[in-house]
């Protein structure tokens, strides 16, 4: 049985995610069986070195031990209950002792979910309705933030989405990342009407684009400076950048943060959390509501100590840059060899190829990158046992269990496909 062509049958384009399909890069998704470590392994037992890591996540290589541990014996003693655990209770201590902002947390089940709520409680605590976001980036598929949006909705040219009402979206105001003049504007012309600034500290969702200096700093102090709240989307960037997410790496403290991805260890999680004199807003303590069946899941939470507390291990940040750095610096060098301009945008484990000469530092640039050599480029490397996101737009991770020989064949499978699609 085709196991794709049969889940056409059953699900919009066979797939559970829009970025799971091969849309942009043609061809039909592989569909993976198992992993262990830095590999995937496809239902026709093809292995491949996989830099998608679940979208990011997978910050330990797949099914570590540790963390396969933790939920196993969790999962023992039951799956969900419906009440507080002390799971979620050690979740939230870890969380509060290593994010800057956060003093208080609550824990939702989506990325999506932590965003949509952060929102209402900027709104709640500084009583306005806009927010600024930038153009290309990505915080979920809420009505409110499908709009000029990133990731998925980007790689298949629908950065707004039909079934958003206009009345939603009249709220939300665009600015261009790393262009402090169109912030700037937007408060003058929306005077104490704007709730939050909303911003993925690095920008993860139009490739990878890097935060320029000030640019951060700058932000901050225009919200310090017209009474609103500056909310970091840090799904991405939490816990990948270091321990303390990018508001630690940079020494910018935003009010609010949301995480998402790492501290889930693989399972469904999210959470968005600030200093407490926001987070006691929050029902029930105050009048902000926001509820969940499953946040906190304990089997998540187990998980996602597991993976923290391995985080928190002296010296894991540098080791992994370290081997993310010779993977990079490597790529580099490859397309100079071949005398190629292609752009290449890194920080620690995050990477991103640009089909495009010159810098990539916004939207603007972003865009003007060739998908249709990325999907070729895609393709070539996939046919050597490379795993790559079937996007343009997206991230490359490495995690802790990729070795000097998977980085090595990545290397040389990343020269070959280069001179082959020219």
């Amino acid at each position: 049985m085709d196991i794709f062509k049969e889940s056409l049958n059953y699900m919009p384009g066979g797939v559970n995610s829009p970025v799971r399909a091969f849309g942009s890069v043609g061809g039909d998704p592989v569909v993976i069986e198992s992993a262990k470590g830095s590999k995937v392994y496809d239902v026709d037992g093809q292995e491949y070195i996989d830099y998608v890591s679940s979208w990011g996540p997978m910050i330990l290589g797949h099914r570590d031990e540790d963390v396969y541990k933790a939920i196993v014996e969790t999962a023992d003693k039951g799956s969900s209950f419906g009440t507080p655990t002390k799971q979620e209770l050690d979740m939230a201590r870890m969380i509060t002792e290593m994010v800057p902002g956060v003093d208080m947390v609550r824990l939702v089940s989506s990325g999506t979910e932590a965003l949509m709520s952060a929102i209402r409680l900027a709104r709640a605590y500084t009583k306005r309705d806009k927010i600024i976001k930038f153009e290309g980036c990505y915080h979920g598929h809420s009505d409110s933030l499908l709009v000029k949006a990133g990731s998925g909705a980007l790689t298949f040219n629908q950065p707004s989405s039909p079934g958003v009402p206009e009345d939603f979206a009249k709220h939300t105001l665009i600015a261009q990342y790393n262009d402090l003049a169109t912030v700037r504007d937007l408060f003058k012309e929306n005077k104490d009407e704007i709730a939050c600034v909303l911003v993925e500290p690095v920008a993860g969702n139009m490739g990878l684009v890097l935060p320029e200096k000030g640019f951060l700093e700058g932000l901050r102090e225009l919200c310090d400076e017209n009474g609103a709240t500056l909310l970091f989307d840090e799904v991405i960037t939490g816990f990948r950048l270091s321990s303390g997410g990018a508001q630690k790496y940079y020494g910018v403290t935003p009010d609010i943060t949301t995480m998402g991805k790492i501290i889930g260890g693989g399972l469904p999680v999210g959470a968005y959390g600030a200093k407490k004199e926001l987070m006691e807003m929050v029902s029930p303590t105050g009048p902000v509501y926001q509820a969940g069946t499953l946040a906190g899941n304990p089997l998540a939470c187990a998980a996602g100590i597991a993976t923290l507390k391995k985080l928190n291990q002296p010296g894991f940040y540098e080791n992994l840059k370290s081997k993310a750095d010779i993977l990079w610096n490597g790529m580099r060098e490859n397309s100079e060899k071949l005398g190629l301009k292609y752009a290449f945008n890194s920080i620690e484990s995050l990477g991103c190829l640009f089909f495009v000469e010159g810098g990539v530092h916004a939207f603007s640039d972003a865009v003007k990158t060739d998908t249709d050599k990325y999907a070729k480029f895609f393709h070539a490397m996939l046919k050597r046992g490379i795993a790559l996101a079937p996007a343009q737009f997206e991230c490359m991770f490495v995690s802790a269990a990729h070795s000097e020989a998977d980085i090595e064949k990545t290397l040389a499978a990343h020269y070959d496909s280069l001179k082959e699609i020219g």
